[in-house]
Formats: structure tokens, sequence, C-alpha cells
């Protein structure tokens, strides 16, 4: 097998390489990374030292594409992963577009030159904003919890299934990962090459480049480690909002498994994958953990509400269970030990991953 990860040194992508090398180690697996990311380049040598072959290209250059070997498979993992990337300030809308889907697009055109699978990580923020931020939500054991007390299309105790709304508005960067799920499946279906589309609900893990906006359980544990000033935004302040959080790492079992499938296979193309219900966790609730393990602090509380959050997202993975047996393996608690010894070992990583 001949893998290409895009985006091989951000955090995901080189979880991946690693994974994948640890578990194939006959396979032949290169990448791709613009390096633009604060603290990615921390991870191209010992990738390297694992015999991962690690290329400096941008996947919004298509002349950077054609001098990439031939491969059987791409997983993209490249993307700005913020929901406020292209309004806050920092970066473009241009840029965002660029980045999430002309990117994507001019993979799509690599994988059908080179007659190679595409599997696109997307994200639960394709979903549609309003009906979400609108759910009915209790405070229970201090984190939200949604009360359906009539029908919600796609929405039920176990979360936010592939069947809810993806409807606008769903930000810019949700909009650009939704066009690249659309575009992909096509051009899967105009070319004759598999694709699948895998939904990842938020990603934790150790070594996760700690922004608030990119990686909030990295974040938030390194921040109270070190004492950087924290806020509850919106939500009454109360740090109520939920997520669900997954190691990158465990979607190994997964992504081999759809490679393995042909591009005749039957199975829906775009599933969910998250850590679930059972990983949902609240700020506040991560505070707690945080005080358990790291000591006390205090948050400070802005109740003015920040662009396109939602109090509750928490994805139903249960597709992927059912046609892939698929389900995560590392627990909550597990990933946020992780993340506290990276961040005991690592004092200078907010400020290397540049989140201050």
């Amino acid at each position: 097998m001949k893998l290409m990860i895009t985006g091989i040194c951000g955090f995901v992508g080189s979880n991946l390489a690693r994974a994948f090398r640890e578990e194939y180690p006959d396979w032949t697996i290169c990448g791709i990374d613009n390096f633009i990311r604060p603290g990615s380049q921390t991870n191209r040598r010992p990738l390297e030292r694992m015999g991962v072959r690690v290329l400096s290209g941008d996947i919004r250059r298509p002349r950077d594409l054609q001098k990439l070997p031939g491969c059987d498979w791409v997983i993209d993992a490249a993307a700005n992963p913020s929901v406020l990337a292209g309004v806050d300030g920092k970066s473009s809308s241009r840029e965002l577009v660029d980045h999430n889907l002309v990117g994507t697009i001019n993979l799509l055109e690599y994988c059908k030159a080179a007659r190679a699978g595409f599997v696109l990580l997307s994200t639960s923020r394709v979903y549609s904003i309003p009906p979400l931020a609108g759910l009915r939500v209790k405070r229970v054991k201090r984190g939200y919890s949604p009360q359906l007390r009539t029908t919600v299309p796609g929405v039920s105790p176990a979360g936010v299934s592939e069947g809810f709304s993806t409807a606008a508005p769903v930000s810019l960067y949700g909009a650009t990962k939704l066009c690249s799920e659309v575009l992909a499946l096509e051009y899967g279906d105009c070319f004759g090459f598999p694709v699948w589309v895998n939904r990842c609900g938020v990603m934790a893990g150790a070594g996760q480049f700690g922004r608030a906006d990119q990686g909030i359980f990295a974040y938030w544990i390194n921040a109270w480690l070190r004492e950087r000033p924290l806020r509850y935004i919106g939500f009454d302040g109360q740090g109520s909002q939920v997520r669900d959080c997954l190691h990158p790492a465990d979607l190994l079992s997964l992504l081999t498994q759809q490679m393995e499938a042909g591009a005749g296979d039957k199975r829906q193309r775009v599933q969910n994958v998250s850590g679930g219900l059972q990983s949902a966790m609240s700020l506040c609730q991560l505070s707690d953990w945080c005080t358990g393990r790291l000591g006390h602090r205090t948050v400070a509380v802005d109740a003015a509400p920040r662009p396109f959050d939602i109090p509750w997202m928490v994805l139903d993975s249960s597709l992927a269970l059912q046609q892939w047996n698929w389900a995560p393996q590392r627990t909550t608690l597990e990933i946020l030990e992780e993340i506290a010894v990276h961040a005991e070992q690592n004092p200078d990583w907010l400020k290397l991953s540049g989140a201050i």
C-alpha cells in the first residue's frame, strides 16, 4: 500500500502517519505539508526517523502536487480547522476558501490522474447552525443536555446524526468542508475512484497545537497549567456548552477498512466519526477535571455570545458502528491525561503553537 497524507505534520496528520507506520511497517507512507501552522515543524524529524517521507508543499498550488509520487490512497487531513476562520480577522475569507476548498479540488484532480482513492476528514460543523443553536437544553451535572420534547429530525439523545440538516448557515468554515464533501463524492462517481467522507467530532490528544478555536481540550489544559487567562464565553458565562472528544489515532481501524473497500462498495459514503455521548464534556466539567489534576484556578466570565457557537454538539456515530463495526478506543479521561502529561513535559507549548 502506498499512502499519502496531506497536512502530515499537523496534529491529525502526524498522529495518523505514526499509527499507520506502527501498524503497517511495510507500507510506503508519505505526506505533504506547507508548515504554516506554528509548531508543525516539530513533527517533521520524528516522522522521518520512522521512515515516513515528508514533502514540503502547498495543496493550494497545483504545481506542488505535480511533484508528488503516485499512491493508492490520499487521506486529506489538511485544513484550517477553526469555525471562526475567515471572520475573526486572523485570516481572510479567501484564504479559508483556498485552504479548505481549492486545496481539496486540487487533490481530487491528483486522485483522478493517479487513480487513487480519497478519504476526506470533514467536520461536525457542516450541520446547520440555527436549529442546533435553538435546541432546548437543560443544565445537568454542570453541562448542557438536550431536552427533546418534540421530534427534531436528525437529533436523538445519542447525538446529531447524518440525517440532520446541512442547510446554510453553517459558517464559512463549515461551508468549505460541505462543498468539499459534495465535490469529492461527485469526482469519485464521475471518474470511478473510491471516496469516503468522515465527519469528525472534536479531535484531541497530546501534541495538539493549543489554540482555543482549534483544539479546545488541549488549549484549556495547557493554559490551566501555565496560569494563562481563561474565560467561559457566552451562554451566561457558565461554561455549560458540551462537545464530544476523539483521539485521531482511533481513526486507524476505520480508515484501514475504508481503504480495503473498493469503489463498488455499497455502504454509505458519508458517516459521523466521534467519541460520542460517552466522551462528551462541558468546559465547566473540564475545569473540574483540571482542578483535580492540576490545582485550583479561577475562570473569568464573559457572557457575550461568540459567532457560530452552539450549546451542545455530540455526534451520533451509530452508522459507523453499523457499517464498519467502528467505535473509539480511548476514553476522554485517557485523552485528558495524555494532554496533561505532554503539557507538563513541554512548558513552552502554547508559545510554540502560536497560542500566545
